[in-house]
């Protein structure tokens, strides 16, 4: 079982009202922005942010087309790279 911490701080209470969420919904919508914004700014892999936005791998995929986030973080130098034209 992987080993959590609990984070806790203050939230105005118009953060809720604003989004039109629940707190549950609030933090689980936190959690995946974040995972998405970190996977995109190449801080965190796949894998780690679909533990940090606590879904599965296949759905954290899926939640990225919602920050019109590309699944593939790479450069197009890193793909021919990876291709072995470089």
């Amino acid at each position: 079982m992987m080993k959590k911490i609990k984070v806790c701080f203050d939230l105005p209470l118009g953060a809720f009202s604003a989004f039109r969420k629940t707190p549950d919904e609030f933090i689980r919508d936190m959690r995946a922005t974040a995972a998405a914004k970190w996977y995109e700014m190449g801080l965190v892999s796949q894998e780690k942010a679909s533990e940090i936005a606590g879904m599965s791998r296949e759905d954290f995929l899926m939640e990225l087309s919602k920050f019109n986030i590309s699944p593939f973080q790479y450069s197009a130098e890193e793909v021919l790279q990876e291709a072995g034209y470089e």
